[in-house]
């Protein structure tokens, strides 16, 4: 029988992660993958869980959960797991940078590829939430509204302006680790307790701001150790997720350091804006006891249904966690016009735990589409045609990165929605990401002089 004419048969999303995870080389470490799955995931969780708001007489109020059961800042210490994604990104990119280097490979093609991978997925959630808060002014909802709702949306990308400029660095900080190896460490960690001494003890205006670079670059050098093989043993392993969690312990108990690892409306520290040196000894500790357990995970991954599960969730996992909290302003939007259906539940109530389940599942259904719209952006292959122009010179990677930055970094500050204005919108903080975005996105001009010459 001829099937020469038949229709192809469409193929599932997860039949195509099966056929990736099939595909994986065997030496491939797959819990560097699981726990970048896992520390987004968490993250996701998170948000939805300590982002609680009701209504009381009528009106809406934000609330937050830790603010509202302070014995839930404990919960914290393992959802907060951003050092676990930095520590997984020393790993990849010290694997990557290294077999740039072997293949004889630029700075600038590296890092423009990776530069790529991470702004993309951001700049169509900056323009959906720039329209919003255009057409939210033009429709009279009060400017505080929309800015608070575009904040809570974009809260995820501050986090992205760091990784980046980490990323941007590796040269450097892999040169440090192939030279001194976990001095390179502790020299960063040294530079977070100075920065902490002079930050409590002596009130150093703005310094603890270098804590963005001290405590993260450090995090980001146990990656490297990770890499080449330190943590193999698992006793070493769990003995530095000892250490981190005493030293944890101590900086609560004694030190000026909150329980809580993220920042509590009404609290005068926080431990994450900028980090503290009580964020490093959570992501040693972190480190510690992820890699303690690292045989016996590898062993789980060895069977191809969670692997593939695991390829499935990567695939996606930048739009998942820029989106999650749109969803969740979606969800919150909807209930409040339709009456304020769920919100006169006091959060922290055991109706309010009971009703958990329901509202996750709210939050799922809404994710769930906006991933499949905008996940492309994360997923587009590097265009042929424009890396046959050569590199990208390094003022315009530089211009590009400076640019991307700050306007991820400034939407955690002020937020794109603006007090003043007939747009309601800061139309600069919109304008950084793409600008730099376009910079280094388009041919560079001095390959094209060249050619003509």
């Amino acid at each position: 029988m001829d099937n020469s004419n038949a229709a192809p048969v469409r193929k599932t999303v997860w039949s195509r992660a099966r056929a990736m995870a099939e595909l994986a080389p065997p030496e491939r470490n797959r819990y560097v993958d699981f726990l970048r799955a896992l520390s987004i995931l968490a993250v996701v969780v998170g948000h939805w869980l300590v982002a609680a708001p009701y209504i009381e007489d009528g009106a809406a109020q934000g609330g937050h959960l830790l603010g509202i059961l302070p014995w839930t800042q404990w919960l914290t210490w393992g959802f907060q797991v951003m050092p676990l994604f930095f520590l997984v990104g020393g790993f990849s990119n010290g694997v990557s940078w290294s077999a740039n280097r072997r293949q004889s490979s630029t700075y600038a093609h590296w890092f423009t590829s990776r530069f790529r991978r991470l702004i993309y997925p951001v700049l169509p959630l900056f323009l959906i939430w720039t329209v919003i808060a255009v057409f939210g002014t033009a429709l009279g909802v009060e400017r505080q509204i929309v800015a608070l709702a575009a904040q809570l949306a974009l809260i995820p990308v501050w986090f992205l302006s760091v990784y980046i400029m980490v990323t941007a660095a590796v040269p450097l900080t892999h040169a440090a680790w192939k030279r001194w190896g976990l001095g390179s460490f502790f020299a960063l960690v040294a530079g977070a307790v100075a920065v902490d001494i002079a930050t409590f003890q002596f009130g150093v205006p703005h310094v603890k701001f270098a804590n963005f670079a001290f405590v993260w670059l450090a995090v980001h050098q146990l990656g490297y150790a990770w890499g080449e093989g330190y943590f193999a043993r698992p006793a070493r392993a769990f003995a530095w997720g000892l250490t981190g969690l005493a030293a944890l312990l101590a900086l609560v108990f004694i030190g000026p350091y909150p329980v809580a690892m993220i920042g509590v409306p009404g609290e005068a520290t926080t431990n994450s804006m900028p980090p503290t040196l009580a964020l490093l000894a959570l992501g040693i500790m972190q480190t510690g006891f992820a890699l303690a357990l690292e045989p016996q995970a590898r062993r789980m991954l060895a069977n191809i249904r969670i692997w593939t599960g695991v390829v499935l969730i990567n695939g996606m996992i930048m739009t998942i966690y820029l989106w999650h909290l749109t969803a969740f302003v979606l969800v919150m939007v909807a209930a409040y016009l339709l009456g304020g259906v769920g919100l006169e539940v006091a959060p922290g109530s055991g109706a309010w735990w009971l009703a958990r389940p329901v509202w996750f599942a709210l939050y799922i259904a809404v994710t769930l589409p906006l991933v499949m719209i905008f996940a492309r952006f994360e997923q587009a292959k590097e265009n042929p045609a424009a890396a046959a122009k050569g590199d990208v010179p390094h003022w315009r990677l530089g211009v590009g990165l400076a640019l991307a930055c700050v306007g991820l970094a400034s939407t955690a500050v002020l937020s794109i929605a603006s007090p003043l204005g007939v747009t309601g919108v800061r139309l600069w903080i919109v304008a950084l990401p793409f600008i730099g975005a376009a910079l280094v996105r388009f041919g560079p001009v001095y390959d094209l002089t060249r050619r003509r010459a």
